[in-house]
């Protein structure tokens, strides 16, 4: 759904607001108004799933129809509100050049990606307490395409999965309850918590964003609850791919409880429907609990425990109860910190624990051996060392994998990060992981130069 297509969309009047769907009507209807209204009584009777379908086209147009309705239906003068909506607004212009190389043992050529992501966010004025925002992606090559992104056909080299495009990254419409919350509809950037299970893969070129609708809310001091009811996920692999999207009808929730600024306990609950690959269709419940100690001025102890059980959901050919087990303790000492953790993705006879909507880059290596876990599970112990000096952030890791099933030693693995942040339009970071495999995969070795502007 994310391609350019012939459809446009229908402007849906109801409650005082617009909605999409993919029709038959073009551009030419759409711009000179002679596309029908639908009533309130066919309104209910389309499916949530039918509403808002962007593709570029759309989303710029729809949002542009939802904005000017909910202005209309406040009561203010159509002129008005798109003054205020202007004169209030912000435009962002950020632009991210990374060269990748990529060296694979079992694959011939090396890959070496030059890549700039340029990205413009437009957000207008709140105007009664709605506001818009579309932001637009392009991915570009500077230089010939000597890897696999995933589209090109390139199997002979290394995969480096940013396919170049141009697409609307997000263009939805929010609404704020004053200090109670706000919920927003259309193509969004979601990410949960530590990003686990549910987030933006915001590493890659091209992020992965959600066709949903939102609702975030603070029903007391220190109480949030965040639920989404999504779509379409539009996945890192760029419009156009076989594997841009997925669809379904998913749902995912958290609601976290903060102990003062220092402990917070969160549960969650994620209904994934993946229609495009049925067996990653899950049902996740968890906990997590998160903890800051403070010692003494200089020093602290950081907590991190997560558990979660998965199954089988809606339209899976599995069978599986899996769990999943996290903890982590970190010893913070100005300027130096060190995190142990530990990291369990149970089997089930073969059947693994998953997390496709995850930002998986962030979890078990850089080197993204495992972004989809093996079927006997997996079982990360690391450590991980960090400090500042001149304003220079360094990171080390060091990964042990193993099967959680079955005794494999799967291999092990060490991460590099040196990050500067120039000034505030400016920054720069390098980055390099290795992976010496045992009894999974093959070794593997990546390195990265990143620049980023931000205007």
């Amino acid at each position: 759904m994310r391609a350019m297509k012939p459809a446009d969309c229908i402007p849906l009047q109801s409650a005082g607001f617009f909605a999409c769907m993919a029709t038959k009507w073009d551009s030419q209807d759409i711009a000179t108004g002679s596309i029908p209204y639908l009533s309130e009584e066919n309104l209910m009777s389309i499916s949530p799933r039918k509403l808002i379908r962007y593709t570029p086209t759309r989303a710029v147009l729809c949002s542009g129809l939802l904005v000017v309705t909910s202005w209309t239906y406040a009561g203010e003068s159509m002129s008005n509100s798109i003054s205020k909506a202007i004169d209030e607004g912000s435009a962002a212009l950020n632009l991210r050049y990374r060269f990748e190389h990529v060296d694979q043992d079992g694959i011939p050529e090396e890959a070496a990606a030059s890549t700039l992501r340029s990205r413009l966010t437009l957000k207008s004025g709140t105007v009664a307490g709605f506001t818009g925002v579309v932001e637009v992606d392009n991915v570009s090559y500077l230089g010939d395409d000597n890897f696999n992104n995933t589209e090109n056909g390139r199997s002979d080299h290394a995969v480096v999965a940013d396919p170049d495009y141009t697409e609307v990254n997000q263009a939805y419409l929010s609404y704020a309850f004053g200090d109670a919350g706000t919920a927003s509809v259309g193509r969004q950037r979601i990410n949960h918590a530590g990003q686990r299970f549910l987030g933006g893969v915001g590493w890659r070129q091209n992020e992965q964003t959600f066709d949903a609708a939102r609702i975030q809310l603070t029903p007391a001091d220190n109480f949030t609850i965040d639920y989404s009811y999504i779509w379409e996920v539009n996945r890192i692999f760029g419009p156009e791919g076989p594997d841009a999207e997925f669809e379904g009808d998913s749902h995912a929730a958290i609601a976290t409880y903060k102990f003062g600024q220092d402990h917070s306990i969160s549960g969650f609950g994620y209904l994934l429907d993946t229609e495009e690959i049925p067996g990653l269709s899950s049902a996740t419940y968890g906990l997590e609990y998160l903890g800051n100690f403070k010692v003494s001025e200089d020093f602290a102890l950081g907590v991190n425990l997560s558990i979660a059980e998965q199954s089988d959901y809606e339209d899976s050919p599995l069978d599986y109860d899996a769990g999943y087990y996290f903890a982590e303790v970190t010893a913070k000492f100005k300027p130096v910190s060190i995190a142990l953790g530990h990291e369990v993705l149970e089997s089930d006879d073969g059947v693994s624990f998953k997390t496709p909507l995850a930002t998986l880059h962030k979890f078990q290596g850089f080197a993204d051996k495992f972004l989809v876990t093996p079927p006997g599970g997996i079982e990360d112990t690391y450590i991980k060392i960090a400090t500042k000096i001149a304003g220079i952030k360094f990171v080390v890791f060091y990964h042990d994998f193993e099967a959680e099933s079955g005794g494999m030693d799967y291999g092990d693995e060490i991460d590099l990060v040196a990050a500067y942040k120039i000034n505030d339009h400016y920054s720069v970071l390098f980055k390099y992981a290795a992976y010496d495999a045992d009894d999974f995969a093959t070794d593997t070795d990546k390195a990265w130069l990143m620049l980023t502007a931000s205007f």
